[in-house]
């Protein structure tokens, strides 16, 4: 353990997203001078979510310390990791990121897709390293198996205590790339550790998580018995499993067609760093396609495996691509499992490209197509068991994952009250190896609209839902407030309300009758615009929601008489 000169202040635990919800982890470590960020990804909006491309944490915490900011660490590559840095570095000054390899290789990307020109320090770490970030955190790290390679757990050892976050993970004891640190692991729960935060997405499963390996069987199966073109649709960042499916198209010598920006810019990039190793004569570009003779010479491996509408295999299936139709015969298939709240969105997907004559497989018992990256109970009970940690913090999972994780950890003998199961923004305070819960931080979700960094509230995403379900209605009202008076009758225009009728006219009509009267009495006495716009709504709204029971959004216009 480290030793520390004595520093009396607690230190704060907290998520800023990551809790309740898989996607968007971004977590922090405080005291009453030093912060550290662990992570800072993104989330991909529901489809209900109107315009938005992505959830983002808030980061007015963040801003309101920003003088307190010491460093920002990644575990791993993935965008629910890394996806939040363009936001995050223009909102407050971070003075350097750590990262492994291939992690900095992509968050270099990453900042020249953004055009983000301002100079960003990134430091590369491995196992070996350990940082001595500010006189109250010191960070290390150990590697674990995740479905990108270079993935790594971290302890952060602080005058308080150690915390230990272990980032996304599985005991794969036959990974494609590099092993899991199971012997650090059970050095650093020797040593002691006061504090855990552990991913939580595949709570709900019983067993062991398979083996990335398991799944090359079933793809040289699909290789082998697919008559036509083969269609892969995977995610861009499960690095080892496009090593797979690259090393089953050159062994059937199939060319490689690579399809969607983000497949493109991470095989570059893997390829460059040695983790993916494709040679050039098997890659095929996509506008060549029509050249080879033979459909069953070409694999093309695609991104939007999760439905997502503006992704290549979405593009694909909506006729929408320039260079590849589905053909009658084809083979598609989605080396993925769905992320809560796609289902939906895949479904769609796959009925539109077997609607075209494609046979379309996805993950099933039967056919084994993928293995998730996270681990199921009997490997979060192992790391309880190596970790042995005085206090336990559930996290990345939606909120019934968090419970069972902590169930999981009681049925271990872990007293209930040293387990918390949290919402972002709460926070965990640990001081001289005992945790308790603190008060909370500001942390609410930020929905990207476009490349505006400031983002939208949850406010104005309701606005939108409310207006996408009961449409709207404008009333346009002059007057004349020198002399304290209607100037014309209220008019009122709606959008997506009612469909335009005999009996909507009598509505509008009634309660235009009804504002009328209590714009005239409120005209009695002097008012101010906002009584007026009050009025206006308040009449308006009870008088739709008293004929429909609908709440449409409604818009007081008011025009003013000027007098010479």
């Amino acid at each position: 353990m480290a030793s520390f000169n004595k520093v009396s202040s607690p230190v704060l635990i907290y998520a800023l997203g990551g809790l309740g919800e898989v996607g968007k982890n971004t977590y922090c470590i405080e005291d009453d001078d030093n912060l550290i960020i662990i992570d800072a990804g993104v989330m991909f909006p529901e489809e209900s979510v109107l315009g938005i491309n992505y959830v983002i944490p808030d980061y007015t915490h963040l801003k309101n310390n920003r003088n307190k900011i010491r460093g920002l660490f990644i575990t791993h590559g993935h965008e629910d990791h890394i996806g939040g840095i363009p936001f995050l570095i223009q909102n407050v000054n971070i003075p350097a990121i750590y990262a492994p390899k291939l992690a900095v290789a992509l968050i270099k990307h990453k900042l020249e897709e953004n055009n983000i020109k301002d100079k960003v320090t990134l430091i590369e770490y491995d196992e070996d390293s350990y940082i001595d970030i500010c006189p109250s955190f010191k960070v290390g790290f150990f590697h674990m198996t995740h479905s990108i390679p270079d993935s790594y757990g971290i302890y952060v050892d602080t005058p308080q205590g150690r915390i230990v976050t272990t980032g996304d993970y599985k005991v794969d004891l036959t990974p494609i790339d590099h092993d899991i640190s199971l012997s650090k692991i059970a050095k650093l729960g020797e040593e002691g550790v006061d504090l855990l935060l552990s991913d939580s997405t595949n709570a709900e499963k019983e067993g062991f998580t398979p083996s990335e390996k398991s799944v090359i069987d079933s793809i040289n199966e699909v290789f082998s018995k697919a008559p036509g073109r083969l269609i892969i649709s995977t995610f861009s960042s499960n690095v080892s499993r496009i090593q797979q499916i690259v090393e089953a198209a050159v062994n059937h010598k199939r060319k490689l067609v690579i399809v969607g920006r983000s497949m493109e810019s991470i095989i570059t990039m893997a390829r460059k760093y040695g983790y993916i190793h494709i040679p050039d004569s098997a890659i095929l570009s996509s506008d060549n396609v029509k050249t080879i003779h033979s459909n069953s010479d070409i694999c093309i491996l695609c991104t939007g495996s999760q439905g997502e509408p503006m992704a290549a295999l979405s593009r694909i299936a909506n006729d929408d691509h320039p260079s590849i139709k589905v053909i009658p015969g084809d083979t598609i298939v989605f080396s993925s499992s769905a992320i809560p709240g796609n289902t939906a969105s895949i479904d769609r997907v796959v009925n539109k490209l077997t609607r075209k004559g494609a046979n379309v497989l996805t993950n099933s018992v039967l056919m084994n197509l993928h293995a998730s990256g996270h681990p199921s109970k009997i490997e979060l009970r192992l790391m309880l068991k190596l970790f042995k940690p005085k206090y336990f913090m559930p996290v990345h999972g939606e909120y019934r994952m968090l419970r069972i994780h902590a169930e999981l950890a009681q049925s271990l003998g872990m007293a209930k009250d040293h387990t918390f199961v949290l919402a972002n923004g709460d926070t965990l305070s640990l001081f001289k190896h005992v945790v308790r819960q603190g008060t909370r931080v500001h942390a609410d979700d930020i929905y990207i609209d476009g490349k505006d960094i400031s983002g939208l509230s949850t406010a104005v995403i309701k606005d939108r839902k409310d207006l996408s379900q009961d449409g709207m209605i404008s009333v346009l009202v002059a007057i004349d407030s020198k002399n304290n008076c209607l100037v014309q009758r209220p008019q009122i225009i709606s959008k997506g309300f009612l469909a335009s009728s005999a009996k909507t006219e009598l509505l509008f009509n009634a309660s235009i009758d009804l504002l009328e009267k209590n714009l005239n009495d409120l005209f009695k006495s002097k008012v101010t615009f906002n009584e007026i716009k009050n009025t206006i709504r308040n009449t308006i709204s009870q008088a739709i929601f008293l004929a429909t029971h609908r709440k449409p959004m409604i818009i007081p216009l008011i025009m003013n008489k000027i007098h010479e």
